[in-house]
């Protein structure tokens, strides 16, 4: 799941469900997600340590950032199934 509520804050949880609240989060993949964060820092990526902390989108990143990071993630997702 990506939560992208409407701000500049970005949720990355991982599950095959819908996260409406703390019970439904804490089903989230832990490990999985630790492999997805070590994937996207090996390509220089640098992400939340835990998918319980939110990233942030800033006027600061360019399109270039954002295609990078797009990049990484098509390589590393396919990686944690």
């Amino acid at each position: 799941m990506l939560d992208l509520p409407g701000g500049s804050d970005v949720h990355v949880l991982l599950q095959p469900g819908p996260v409406t609240d703390w019970d439904s989060a804490s089903r989230s993949d832990t490990a999985r997600y630790a492999k997805y964060f070590w994937g996207m820092l090996e390509r220089g990526v640098y992400l939340p340590c835990s998918q319980y902390e939110c990233l942030f989108l800033s006027t600061a990143h360019t399109d270039a950032d954002i295609d990078a990071t797009l990049t990484a993630a098509q390589e590393v997702l396919p990686t944690l199934r």
